[in-house]
This record gives C-alpha cells, sequence and structure tokens, in this order.
C-alpha cells in the first residue's frame, strides 16, 4: 500500500505543476490577446464568443482544482492510514488541509483578488508536502504489526 501512497503523492505533486501551467497558459493566451485589440468585459467572460489561444488553460485550471486535486487528496489520506509508516497519516493530512485551503482561496479569490497570492504560495506548500511525502514513503522503515497468540514462537533450543 506504500507504493499506491507514494504513487498519490507523485500523482499531487504533478498536479500542482499542472495547476501552475494551466494558468499560466491561459493567462499569457489572455495578454497577447488583449495586446492584439482583443477586449474581455463581463458580458465577454459570460458567454463563449471570447477565443484565444490558452483559453482552455482556464478550463484546465478550474476543473482539476476543484475536482480533480481534491479527489487525489482524499484517496491520498485514505491511502495513508494503510501505508504502514511513522508520519504517513500527518504527511497526508497537512496535504489534505492545504488542498482544502486551496481550494476555499480559489474560490474567494474572485470576490478578493489579494487572495491569489496565497493560493499560489499555498500552492507551492502542497508541492514540497507532496514530494516529502512520496519520498518519506520510499525512505521509511514500515511499522510492524504486534505478535499475535500462536503466530510465530522463537526456536526452542
Amino acid at each position: 500500500m506504500r507504493a499506491v501512497y507514494r504513487v498519490l503523492a507523485c500523482l499531487l505533486a504533478l498536479e500542482v505543476v499542472v495547476q501552475a501551467a494551466s494558468i499560466a497558459w491561459a493567462l499569457f493566451g489572455l495578454s497577447t490577446w488583449v495586446e492584439n485589440g482583443g477586449v474581455l468585459d463581463k458580458a465577454g467572460m459570460e458567454s463563449e464568443s471570447v477565443v484565444f489561444d490558452g483559453v482552455a488553460g482556464f478550463a484546465v485550471h478550474g476543473m482539476n482544482g476543484t475536482v480533480i486535486v481534491p479527489a487525489l487528496a482524499l484517496l491520498f489520506l485514505v491511502s495513508s492510514f494503510f501505508a504502514r509508516f511513522p508520519g504517513a497519516v500527518t504527511w497526508a493530512g497537512a496535504a489534505f488541509g492545504l488542498v482544502v485551503v486551496q481550494v476555499a482561496l480559489g474560490i474567494l479569490a474572485h470576490s478578493v483578488p489579494a487572495l491569489g497570492m496565497l493560493h499560489g504560495a499555498v500552492a507551492l506548500g502542497l508541492l514540497v508536502v507532496a514530494l516529502v511525502a512520496a519520498r518519506r514513503s520510499s525512505t521509511a522503515v514500515a511499522v510492524r504489526e504486534p505478535a499475535t497468540a500462536g503466530a510465530h514462537h522463537a526456536p526452542v533450543v
């Protein structure tokens, strides 16, 4: 189960990279479009008439951030209870908590744009936590189950 834990930790880290790449693609595409005469206003944002290279980045970022990343974080947390090494639950719990904060900041930043800075910073924290969890899962010593009666006895000499 440690392998599942490690894969989920790596996938979470990869999703942070996907999130950063998709929003950068969207924003650079949008800025290029505006610099070339495109106009974006509330009506344009609510219609499907605004098309530029990178517009799909907004959809990727939104879908990943509200569905894929939280689902991975939940699976990661569940797997941590079966990974059987010290700190597994702690690291997965930290990742899950950061994802909850990320989603909340992503939603609230539409009303308070300055929260976008925290959204980016927390993403970096999630990346670090996921990578540390993956690394620890490969170097940690497994927790042993207590011996049950009759399971193993020392040889009698």
